[in-house]
């Protein structure tokens, strides 16, 4: 059975050539053409595509609110952003809005179609070059939100690690476990942290931390 692909792209040549090359292929068939996202979105929801190759920047709405919208009407179509455009904000956007994986328009044929092929079967499809853009951007907003603790509560760097844990869900012994301290290091720590922030649980504390890391 042939993967059914939809192809969103608000340039012409573009996408005509996309399809040349993907209709060369057995193993797939292009069941239609978007020249915006809002058409991306009608038309998943009309063609049932596998796979949408969603171009990023497009006229009444961009890829990544259409891959959202597209997520929300058929969440078994795979979404892969196709772009020129290497930006993480728009990377994150995607991927967070349930795509399947991010390709540069200046990858090999093979490259692509091995792509389609991957997500289809349900893999995520991150480039080396693109996967470095995530992890800065990540190690960006780690280090940030470290600052802004440390500063705001005048805590330790092994405060500031717990404190994050907590932060981010992890109970009492899966910290323990992930930074090799015993159960009742771990609750000192924790106990320690309650004090500096000037509250009683564990919601306290949390709600402390998300208005201390939505400040500018």
């Amino acid at each position: 059975m042939k993967i059914r692909i939809l192809l969103a792209d608000d340039q012409p040549i573009l996408a005509d050539g996309l399809m040349s090359v993907l209709s060369a292929c057995e193993d797939f068939e292009v069941v239609g053409i978007a020249s915006n996202g809002v058409a991306a979105v009608k038309k998943t929801e009309e063609l049932k595509p596998d796979v949408v190759l969603m171009d990023i920047r497009m006229p009444e709405m961009n890829g990544v609110v259409a891959t959202k919208e597209v997520k929300r009407i058929r969440p078994e179509t795979k979404v892969l952003v196709l772009t020129t455009f290497d930006d993480t904000e728009y990377i994150l956007g995607a991927i967070n809005n349930g795509a399947s994986g991010y390709l540069l328009k200046d990858t090999s044929v093979t490259a692509l179609t091995d792509a389609i092929k991957n997500a289809y079967a349900g893999d995520t499809i991150l480039p080396a070059k693109i996967a470095r853009s995530i992890a800065n951007a990540a190690r960006l907003v780690t280090n940030d939100r470290q600052i802004k603790l440390k500063q705001k509560f005048s805590l330790s760097d092994r405060e500031v690690e717990i404190a994050l844990m907590l932060y981010d869900g992890f109970t009492n012994k899966q910290i323990a476990s992930a930074l090799k301290l015993t159960d009742g290091t771990s609750r000192n720590y924790i106990s320690t942290l309650y004090e500096k922030m000037e509250c009683a649980n564990r919601a306290e504390a949390t709600e402390k931390m998300r208005a201390c890391l939505l400040e500018n």
